[in-house]
């Protein structure tokens, strides 16, 4: 027999820029079917967006300030004041589905054996997606073709849209500040690494992808270039080296697959299309494809070498 449990929502921001995206945010929270026992609004180290939000937030929503810097920092700031049963996470510039909520927290309420869970995150282009595939959607954000689609069991969930057992987080000391996005550092897979973490301590199986629980992602046009394909894709290829090191390569057992299915079924399904019906755009997705895996590869490589270098010194 289900029980009903708490849940407060982590909404983390930092730029001024995304503002009125936070509005919504904030908004798509309160209008849900099901609205959050908590919503905690942590800015990273940004005193006049701090000020400007603080002046239309609701009063039943929470202001917070990051202690570091960094989306893992405001992560843990959210999850420390939270005392709820679960908390769940979204980006700051992406709004729930109205049954959002419901379909997060189904799952916890039925079994005691989920730690974790994250549903699907969908592009909401700004200006259009260009020649990005849906087997790139990852690079900004989102939920890509190669990406499991049922209910089934996942490594770890993607940040704009997760929750975890709030004391079973915390317990594992919550998201690695070695980890996430700082600044115009390229560091990332923080998400990927508390999943891992979770999975040493607690055993496999226990994050869940949940297919209704759906987000919209905003994509504005300038994060569709090959100049910011190349950098997150550096950024990938040195976090997942990090990642091998802290927990062996099997940990990685998802790339492989995914990588393979890029070069035996992406990137000549996408030249024939190009090719057949004239597709520029379809070309185009393939040379990406192409790029992203060289680049990631490369700086995957670098990443190890570095290390091992590092080691030795």
């Amino acid at each position: 027999m289900s029980q009903r449990m708490s849940v407060a929502v982590v909404v983390c921001a930092a730029s001024r820029e995304r503002e009125d995206l936070l509005r919504e945010c904030v908004r798509s929270l309160l209008a849900g079917r099901r609205v959050p026992d908590g919503i905690l609004v942590v800015i990273d180290h940004n005193p006049a967006l701090e000020a400007s939000v603080a002046g239309w937030l609701p009063a039943a929503v929470r202001l917070l300030r990051s202690e570091s810097q960094g989306i893992s920092a405001s992560r843990n700031s959210g999850l420390l004041a939270a005392s709820s049963d679960v908390v769940a996470f979204v980006d700051d510039d992406a709004s729930v589905e109205p049954d959002w909520l419901l379909h997060v927290m189904e799952p916890f309420e039925a079994s005691d054996h989920l730690l974790g869970a994250g549903g699907p995150v969908l592009p909401r282009w700004g200006e259009g997606r260009r020649w990005l595939p849906d087997e790139l959607l990852w690079v900004v954000g989102c939920t890509y073709t190669g990406h499991r689609e049922d209910g089934g069991s996942i490594r770890n969930p993607i940040g704009c849209n997760m929750a975890f057992r709030r004391r079973e987080l915390s317990a594992a000391g919550g998201f690695s500040t070695a980890f996430g996005k700082q600044g115009d550092t390229l560091i990332t897979c923080d998400e990927t690494e508390v999943g891992l973490r979770i999975e040493r301590a607690h055993g496999p199986g226990r994050i869940r992808f949940l297919p209704a629980a759906r987000v919209r992602h905003f994509i504005p046009a300038k994060r569709i270039g090959w100049r910011t394909l190349v950098l997150r894709c550096v950024s990938e290829g040195r976090s997942k080296a990090r990642l091998r090191r802290l927990y062996g390569g099997s940990a990685l057992g998802a790339e492989r697959e995914y990588a393979h299915g890029l070069v035996t079924r992406a990137v000549p399904r996408l030249v024939f299309r190009g090719i057949a019906r004239r597709e520029p755009a379809s070309v185009l997705g393939a040379a990406a494809i192409v790029v992203s895996l060289a680049v990631t590869a490369a700086a995957y490589c670098a990443g190890g070498v570095v290390a091992r270098f590092g080691s030795a010194g």
